[in-house]
């Protein structure tokens, strides 16, 4: 526990008015879980666009006054962010909206390019001005100017993608069309699906469909893009294929809510199978299974079945604070208020702690100095994912190895370490096991990376860049 995330998107495309804003942002709330520094909706008033971002949470950003001044229309896209790159500020909240000699567009994106830093360089030396330090605004400009010789908005999206590189996945409103589109590597995931009324629903997550009443029709394939307009879904294939799939392995690990299917590929299910192959690989003499909330609980459950030790709800969960790894700051002060141990489940009982990652260290260790205050006699920590040893560059905020725990200190140590009497990892041969396939990005437990390594990185590299310049 402890990986800080990206964001979640999020587009409605309705058959007839209505009130998209609402949807919108039912689909927020159901992906809140992927971003809570900031949160935005556009709405499409008939090629006027009405919007409303800010920092906090979506709850606390979308009241019913606030929803009630948006427009019923037939278009919204929405953005919850967590910013893997660039500050947490109102000027780097999405959806971004361009306005251009072609017209308004405004676009929603999760994940990171890898080439962020080569591009805006190119851009800024031919003139291009910048007001955020998100690259999502690397983006739209390169649409934007490719929009001035294409015939389509969607054209000039295809031609981007041409010189992206890295993870994205887009949903994109112009004044007639709703765009999404993945990476040729396809690293994070998006959906979409169809209402009862006929709208067309996109999503990072599928349980954002189901949120707002949509089923799941299906993936966007990695390298597609799909046009949702009065003609109908049109997919646009010029890029599936020109890269091996490589879909980041943590979504399945920590990312994405349980409820999800990413890929074909239940959430659950493969939570649930890290459990029982930790229980095979590193077995414990123990009492009871305890995970920790959330994402550590169905592999605990894996754990509990596989190893026939009974699982217990030792750890219970404050649901008013949020996700404390991708809380932008104090984290360690919000697992204080955030977890509470359970005396009656877990004293002087042997306990397997189950847990999605450690990087850092320090909330596993605060994780585990509570049970060992409710009275725990051993515990036995055992985690559903490898050691994280690399960056990444593709929206998960691990930006340099100076604060990873596994690059400094063995396994044995990093138990001592975190108060834990054993500890184990998922082995990184078996992430395949998860996913079912073999088309899965684990750069940051093995550092086998599918783009090429940036040479600048970090969350705050624009910034920085900034101070410099003076």
């Amino acid at each position: 526990m402890g990986v800080h995330e990206e964001c979640g998107v999020f587009g409605v495309y309705a058959q007839a008015p209505a009130n998209v804003a609402a949807i919108t942002r039912l689909g927020l709330l159901a992906l809140q879980h992927r971003g809570q520094e900031s949160c935005g909706i556009v709405v499409n008033d008939d090629g006027v666009f009405v919007s409303h971002k800010d920092l906090g949470l979506v709850s606390e950003v979308f009241t019913g006054a606030r929803l009630a001044g948006f427009p019923a229309s037939t278009m919204a896209v929405g953005h919850v962010r967590y910013g893997t790159m660039g500050a947490s500020t109102r000027g780097n909240c999405q959806p971004l909206e361009i306005n251009h000699q072609k017209g308004h567009m405004a676009l929603a994106h999760n994940g990171n390019l890898s080439n962020a830093a080569a591009l805006r360089d190119a851009l800024e030396l031919s003139g291009a001005i910048f007001h955020s330090s998100s690259d999502t605004e690397i983006i739209a400009h390169i649409v934007t100017r490719e929009r001035l010789s294409a015939p389509s908005i969607e054209e000039a999206l295809c031609r981007a993608m041409r010189v992206i590189e890295g993870a994205y996945s887009l949903v994109l409103m112009s004044p007639r069309k709703l765009i999404c589109a993945r990476d040729p590597h396809g690293f994070r995931p998006l959906c979409y699906g169809l209402a009862p009324d006929g709208a067309v629903v996109v999503a990072s997550e599928s349980c954002a469909l189901e949120a707002v009443g949509a089923k799941l029709e299906r993936d966007v394939e990695p390298g597609e893009i799909i046009v949702f307009g009065q003609g109908g879904p049109a997919s646009i294939r010029e890029h599936c294929g020109s890269a091996k799939r490589r879909t980041c392995v943590f979504e399945h690990i920590y990312f994405a809510r349980p409820d999800s299917v990413l890929d074909g590929v239940s959430v659950h299910a493969a939570r649930v199978r890290a459990g029982r192959i930790l229980a095979e690989e590193h077995p414990a003499d123990a009492d009871v299974v305890v995970g920790v909330p959330d994402s550590g609980l169905d592999a605990a459950l894996g754990f509990s079945h596989a190893a026939n030790i009974p699982f217990g709800i030792g750890l219970i969960k404050n649901r008013y604070v949020g996700r404390t790894f991708i809380a932008p700051s104090g984290r360690l002060e919000q697992v204080r208020v955030k977890l509470a141990a359970i005396a009656e489940v877990v004293a002087g009982k042997r306990v397997v702690l189950v847990d999605d990652s450690i990087v850092r260290g320090t909330t596993s260790g605060r994780i585990v100095g509570l049970l060992r205050e409710a009275g725990a006699c051993e515990i036995h920590m055992r985690i559903s994912a490898p050691p994280f040893l690399h960056p990444c560059f593709y929206g998960t905020d691990i930006d340099s190895t100076d604060n990873l725990i596994a690059c400094r200190f063995s396994v044995p140590q990093i138990a001592e370490q975190i108060g834990a009497d054993s500890l184990g990892y998922l082995p990184v041969g078996r992430l395949s096991e998860l996913v079912g396939c073999d088309g899965y990005c684990d750069a940051c437990f093995s550092g086998n990376y599918p783009t090429p390594v940036p040479e600048r990185a970090g969350k705050d590299r624009f910034e920085r860049r900034l101070s410099e310049i003076g």
